[in-house]
């Protein structure tokens, strides 16, 4: 049996990666492993043979592919969130990159690797608590869905866990040990004993702990590399139904929660969702016993965007406390500006879902930017503003390049700008240069556009000389070696500087 490739490179026929229902092979057991392990992928066993299949095919080893997400930014809404409001959260063009390697069948390891927070881990995948994972009672599929950790999962990975970065600093060994004990979590759920081994390298251009959803993208990357490698998941392709993109997109969501939740305990789920399905959404918790209401915003307009980082570390339940108490001692004052939130969220949505909404239209951006400066505006009366995030908006405001609010929490953190079109860019150069100086970090990038999406095999047509040779490979060498954030992009980012670069596909709906 030859397997097909679609115009995208992708294995397998019309979808790529075989999906529910799809099969490969004649037997249900071969079917079975597409569920609970690697499917051999190696054709049909002809029934009218007489002669005695005596050993087991071999496994081709999958070829080294890329999945990427997006972060995000809160454009209205935060604090009146917490407080039973509507937000939304908008996917930004900033990203992570995870490139996943299947290593020779000789080998029987698993390997975490993260450079830029300097992170090397390699677990034994036949040492790992699989016995445990695989109970009856335990065991979970990739098409299910998980609302809490089992604490007797959690505790079965505790050992692994722990040998994780011993010697390193306590901040730095807590976030290389919840990197590690979210990824086990997930690998040990959905995987299987008869895994093959391989190695996840992530990098990522965006910042850290700046409330950019930075942990939401590897959980998604992560997600979405182990249900491919399951061929759990049909596309991303060009012809793929909007119903069926949702379908796999839920599923990577899904996964990409449970990750989320090893690392924060009890997280809102808007991370993951907007990484995951990219645009943006309108996200309401009314009620904290019960999920929240996620609205997708499928035709958000890709809207021309600065981020600001402060480098002023920000606590977010610090912020929320502090409105809370001013809450407390102000209940209809301080009622009357969330209310007052509430509806510059439910305005801007309205007029950013209006067909007629056009993103180079200064009239358009005009509208949307007055909301962001008096949901601004309304945040600074809460207290939750810092001087050197005022400070980005008076240098904003002095150019006359657009409209600045702060994103998440405040009291450090980020702001976003939103550009007015046609700005000279002797003026975003002053800006940029007057930020440099005052040591700021600065991303020009697009708020909105594509969730999660996959290159596969890892090879993109980079405008080299390469390209008149099928393009360039994406090797781990490569990967390791790109310098910064401008050196992932130029190699194998998804706009890599430009427009959308061939190769990178995505789970695309409309709305």
């Amino acid at each position: 049996m030859t397997t097909q490739r679609t115009a995208n490179g992708l294995p397998n026929g019309r979808n790529g990666f075989r999906g529910e229902g799809e099969l490969e092979t004649s037997s249900s057991k071969e079917a079975d492993a597409g569920v609970n392990g690697i499917s051999n992928g190696t054709g049909t066993l002809k029934l009218n043979s007489r002669r005695k299949v005596d050993r087991k095919k071999s496994s081709p080893m999958l070829p080294a592919f890329m999945v990427s997400a997006p972060g995000k930014v809160i454009l209205c809404g935060e604090h009146g969130v917490v407080h039973g409001k509507a937000a939304i959260a908008a996917a930004i063009a900033l990203r992570s990159y995870l490139l996943v390697t299947t290593l020779s069948k000789s080998k029987r390891t698993v390997t975490l690797r993260f450079p830029d927070i300097d992170f090397n881990h390699t677990w034994n995948i036949d040492e790992l608590p699989w016995a445990t994972f695989q109970q009856p009672s335990k065991k979970k599929y990739y098409y299910d869905l998980v609302t809490e950790l089992d604490p007797d999962l959690v505790s079965a990975i505790q050992p692994l866990v722990a040998d994780v970065s011993p010697h390193k600093p306590a901040d730095i060994r807590k976030i290389h040990q919840n990197s590690a004990g979210a990824f086990l979590y997930m690998f040990l759920s959905l995987g299987s004993p008869s895994f093959p081994a391989c190695q996840y390298t992530l990098r990522s251009t965006i910042p850290i702990g700046a409330g950019l959803g930075s942990s939401a993208t590897i959980a998604v990357c992560l997600s979405a590399a182990l249900l491919l490698q399951l061929r759990t998941l049909s596309g991303p392709h060009p012809d793929q139904p909007p119903e069926e993109a949702r379908v796999q997109i839920e599923r990577i969501n899904r996964w990409a929660f449970v990750y989320e939740m090893f690392i924060h305990g009890n997280p809102s789920g808007v991370d993951n969702t907007v990484s995951t399905q990219g645009n943006a959404v309108i996200f309401q918790r009314t009620d904290y016993g019960k999920p929240p209401s996620v609205k997708p915003l499928w035709d958000f307009p890709k809207l021309p965007l600065l981020l600001v980082n402060t480098k002023v570390p920000k606590s977010t339940s610090h912020e929320v406390a502090k409105v809370g108490k001013l809450k407390k001692m102000h209940p209809v004052l301080v009622g009357s500006i969330l209310d007052a939130v509430d509806q510059v969220t439910q305005t801007a949505a309205g007029i950013l879902t209006e067909e007629s909404f056009d993103a180079e239209s200064e009239e358009c951006l005009t509208r949307v930017g007055e909301l962001m400066t008096i949901n601004h505006g309304l945040l600074v009366s809460l207290g939750v503003s810092h001087p050197r995030l005022e400070r980005v908006r008076e240098l904003v405001d002095h150019q006359g390049i657009g409209w600045t609010k702060l994103t998440g929490a405040g009291g450090g953190g980020c702001s976003i700008t939103l550009l007015r079109p046609d700005v000279p860019r002797e003026k975003l150069d002053r800006l940029e240069e007057q930020l440099d100086r005052e040591g700021y970090q600065k991303f020009r990038t697009t708020l909105g556009g594509d969730g999660v999406g996959v290159l596969w095999p890892a090879v993109l047509k980079n405008g080299m000389d390469e390209d008149d040779r099928g393009g360039m490979e994406i090797d781990l060498e490569r990967f390791l070696s790109a310098e910064g954030n401008e050196g992932v992009e130029r190699l194998v980012g998804v706009h890599g500087g430009g427009g959308e670069r061939e190769g990178w596909n995505f789970w695309r709906v409309e709305g």
